[in-house]
């Protein structure tokens, strides 16, 4: 079958021979943008953060109830109270990760991937005894870290430039949402598309790979702003891209903003529609990681009815297919 976009399976499979596969991180870190002069988070943020599914442990009992929403709402990420207790607590999750993965997918190759919070929000010395801690339980393929565009100093880019050596790849992933700057004010991400612009110039010229993650159907946007933001991943070269639909989960300021009626969410439809414009614009070249959200049923609000990830993609490559579209059309 010839792929409408550039998969993230053929492009692990083309570079290093077989299926790579991610162990989810959960370092205990926090993220600026929820500090309390900042305004408590973004928007869509329910204070949980993002995580592996086989990470969860302490959701098991949530359900898609009140009672988890209101302990969510405002909450700031569990530290583990020591460094010792937070490298154990990795080894433990990078154990579960690879027994998980080897079973389900008979898993040879795996990437660390600090996934959780903003992965680069502290100082030096703990950012490399957190991931030493990580890369030790290798080896691993490639080492990858989830960050903010506006929370990469000169240190900690230089950090991540010296484990080129101990991986094939190191890659940093920068939450970018959408280039349009009343949009990100709007959603209260507290940084710029100038932000994300010198981020991605600063990675580059230490040879580390970016992935950008952005959202498609912000409350506002169209095409135009769509169009916007994959030019500007385009003109900065940014080598992946992870798309998601909007999501309201519950406990978050986007929740009330639904509830009242002031914002609406996309369904699967029209989610199809708006990543098939949003592929056409991008580069061929870009790698496309993700094209939905996988949020918890326990934690989301709406859309309650959007198809699973194998459908939806089944369902944007036969669209594409049929229209004769394909990733970088309009690029």
């Amino acid at each position: 079958m010839v792929e409408c976009w550039n998969t993230y399976r053929d492009h692990l499979e083309k570079v290093y021979g077989k299926r790579v596969y991610r162990i989810g991180i959960d370092g205990g870190f926090s993220c600026p943008n929820r500090d309390k002069e900042r305004g408590g988070g973004c928007i869509y943020c329910d204070g949980t953060g993002a995580s592996a599914i086989y990470q969860r442990t302490t959701e098991r009992g949530f359900t898609h109830a009140s009672s988890f929403h209101e302990k969510v709402s405002n909450a700031t990420p569990l530290l583990v109270p020591s460094l010792e207790k937070r490298c154990a607590s990795i080894k433990t999750q990078i154990t579960r990760g690879k027994l998980f993965l080897a079973d389900r997918y008979k898993a040879e190759l795996f990437s660390a991937y600090f996934q959780a919070w903003t992965n680069t929000y502290a100082d030096k010395d703990t950012l490399k005894t957190l991931y030493d801690c990580a890369l030790e339980e290798g080896p691993f393929t490639e080492f990858i870290v989830s960050t903010r565009p506006d929370c990469l100093d000169d240190e900690v880019l230089d950090l991540l430039e010296s484990y080129k050596g101990r991986v094939q790849k190191v890659w940093v992933e920068l939450g970018l949402q959408s280039a349009d700057d009343a949009t990100l004010a709007l959603i209260e991400r507290n940084h710029t598309k100038k932000n994300y612009i010198q981020a991605v110039d600063s990675l580059h010229m230490r040879g580390i790979g970016v992935c950008t993650h952005v959202i498609i159907g912000l409350p506002g946007e169209s095409n135009r702003q769509f169009s916007e933001t994959a030019r500007l991943i385009n003109s900065v070269g940014s080598e992946a891209v992870k798309i998601h639909n909007l999501d309201v989960c519950g406990g978050t300021k986007l929740n009330d903003w639904y509830r009242e009626g002031e914002v609406s969410v996309a369904s699967g439809r029209r989610h199809l529609e708006n990543c098939i414009y949003f592929l056409r614009q991008l580069k061929s070249d870009i790698v496309i990681e993700r094209m939905i959200c996988e949020t918890p049923q326990h934690r989301l609000v709406a859309p309650r009815s959007f198809p699973d990830k194998s459908a939806f993609l089944g369902s944007l490559h036969n669209a594409m297919e049929q229209q004769g579209f394909r990733q970088g059309d309009f690029a």
